[in-house]
């Protein structure tokens, strides 16, 4: 089944052909960026270009191309953060896990929801990397190894083994080896990674990509109820943000249940801090914030429009708390924690 096309970053992807065309493309480069705007999805077309056969790939015909679209060839390798194996695990073992899963992403069409709080990218998983990048191509001229959500190679014990493991292959990487790291939280990679790896910052996509994506006939099945319109304004930019979300009716009670807690009072708040999402559940808490930012830019316009811009002040300026609340969310910071302080300050705004 094919993988949904990369919608935009033209740009980028200009600048890293030019360099892989020019042989000057780094050997370890991080693509970072919010969530949800397709970093994991350039990585793999990245990759794709550089094992394709053909120059100014990819073709699309060639051994390598058709191997690669579906996340097939053996040159290319793309791990992400999944659940801790139990127990005492050998590289094939691990191996094969991938590879289920990624052919999971593949029926899926390469979409598929952020991954939760809990799952990382563990030791026994470095260990497998190690050796494969010790390798020799097996039918393209190079090996392309891809890591989502890089930031997840510290698990959540702090334990850095892995990321150690990794930062050695990034010192010396082998000549015929290109690293690919994807990271939402470049601040959470060991100091000694960032400074081994070329950062492309990967911008959101503008409204016109985002409604693109949106009506793409393998995208809109997947997607939360609610209109075009309505799907933009929660996407902000980041439509893959929209993959697995909780349907919007859901979301935007929750978030009016906010928005009347800080209404309420002390009390209501802090009972609206102890029901919100556990940290297995970040995806359904984002989606809140989310329909939350939609509701006050929704009470911004319609006050404005009746001339009360007091109400349209305090809603506009209660915006950004929001997106902080969505900055601490992508961390390790507890939603309880975040939403009691959200709470107080949309009460302080008196939203």
């Amino acid at each position: 089944m094919p993988l949904v096309p990369l919608y935009g970053h033209e740009a980028v992807q200009a600048r890293l052909a030019a360099l892989a065309d020019q042989g000057t493309l780094p050997a370890s480069i991080l693509l970072q960026g919010p969530p949800g705007i397709g970093k994991q999805r350039l990585a793999l077309w990245l990759g794709h270009r550089l094992l394709c056969e053909a120059p100014n790939g990819p073709c699309g015909r060639c051994t390598q191309c058709r191997l690669t679209s579906e996340l097939q060839h053996p040159d290319l390798r793309w791990f992400f953060p999944r659940e801790r194996i139990a127990g005492d695990v050998d590289g094939d073992e691990v191996d094969e896990a991938y590879r289920t899963e990624i052919q999971e992403r593949v029926a899926a069409h390469g979409l598929y929801p952020r991954p939760e709080g809990s799952t990382g990218i563990y030791r026994y998983v470095a260990t497998l990397i190690t050796r494969l990048a010790a390798l020799s191509p097996s039918l393209a001229r190079r090996k392309v190894f891809i890591f989502g959500d890089a930031e997840r190679m510290v698990p959540q014990e702090a334990n850095p083994e892995t990321a150690n493991a990794i930062l050695k292959l990034l010192e010396e990487p082998p000549a015929d080896t290109t690293f690919i790291l994807t990271s939402s939280e470049p601040g959470s990679l060991l100091p000694t990674i960032r400074s081994r790896v070329v950062s492309f910052r990967i911008p959101a996509l503008p409204e016109s990509t985002v409604r693109r994506f949106i009506d793409d006939a393998l995208v809109k099945p997947l997607l939360p109820s609610g209109s075009t319109t309505d799907l933009v304004r929660m996407a902000g930019g980041a439509p893959g943000a929209l993959i697995g979300a909780v349907d919007r009716s859901v979301a935007v009670d929750r978030a009016r249940q906010l928005l009347t807690a800080a209404e309420t009072g002390r009390e209501a708040m802090l009972r609206a801090a102890i029901s919100s999402s556990s940290s297995k559940a970040r995806g359904s808490f984002s989606d809140v914030l989310d329909a939350l930012t939609v509701l006050l830019h929704e009470r911004a316009r319609d006050a404005a429009q009746r001339g009360d811009e007091p109400t349209a002040r305090r809603a506009a300026r209660a915006i950004p708390e929001v997106e902080q609340a969505k900055r601490l969310a992508e961390g390790n910071v507890n939603p309880q924690l975040i939403t009691a302080r959200l709470a107080f300050a949309l009460a302080g705004h008196a939203v």
